[in-house]
């Protein structure tokens, strides 16, 4: 297992040591109040391959899934997802052509959102894979794992995201390029 680097404040870093960083922030964008979207541009770029989505510190004005889309693309995403629900019980979600990818969960008290999305920039079908955890109490929420795909070769700068009802307060989402 590689170490990772120990920096020291005012220390010079070489190449060697900052290539050693597998993740750089790319960007950071704050949510406002009650909306129903927000989107963020000029995430992606020649830069960097392969990024990873976080979304913290906010809520939700309901108990909903948070999708994410890709440009003004709102068709051709496929999805599915597996999960386990805190009473032990297999939960399956899937969708088929429709204009988003699952990639979180909101409720009153927080947003979870943590997706990798591979090469959007590039001219190629951009791969998803998100992992979040359902909140809700008395045997119903559940931890799900979702894999999907955008069916088409376009390339992208930005993405949206959205709850699948009500709106979203607060928080930070970050972007970082992922070191091939």
């Amino acid at each position: 297992m590689a170490v990772p680097p120990d920096f020291v404040a005012g220390q010079v870093l070489t190449a060697a040591q900052m290539n050693k960083i597998g993740a750089w922030l790319i960007k950071t964008q704050t949510v406002g109040t009650a909306v129903a979207s927000v989107s963020v541009t000029d995430a992606f770029s020649a830069d960097y391959e392969n990024y990873r989505i976080l979304y913290t510190g906010g809520s939700g004005s309901t108990n909903a899934y948070v999708q994410i889309h890709l440009g003004s693309t709102t068709t051709g995403y496929y999805y599915a997802g597996l999960g386990l629900s805190f009473s032990g019980v297999a939960a399956n979600t899937n969708g088929d052509n429709l204009g988003f990818v699952l990639a979180g969960y909101m409720t009153a008290a927080t947003v979870n959102f943590d997706c990798t999305v591979y090469q959007p920039f590039a001219s190629n079908e951009t791969v998803f894979t998100a992992q979040f955890v359902n909140t809700r109490t008395g045997g119903s929420g559940n931890a799900q794992f979702v894999g999907g795909w955008l069916n088409n070769t376009t390339s992208y700068t930005g993405f949206t995201i959205a709850g699948n009802t009500g709106t979203l307060t607060g928080g930070t989402i970050y972007v970082y390029g992922l070191r091939d």
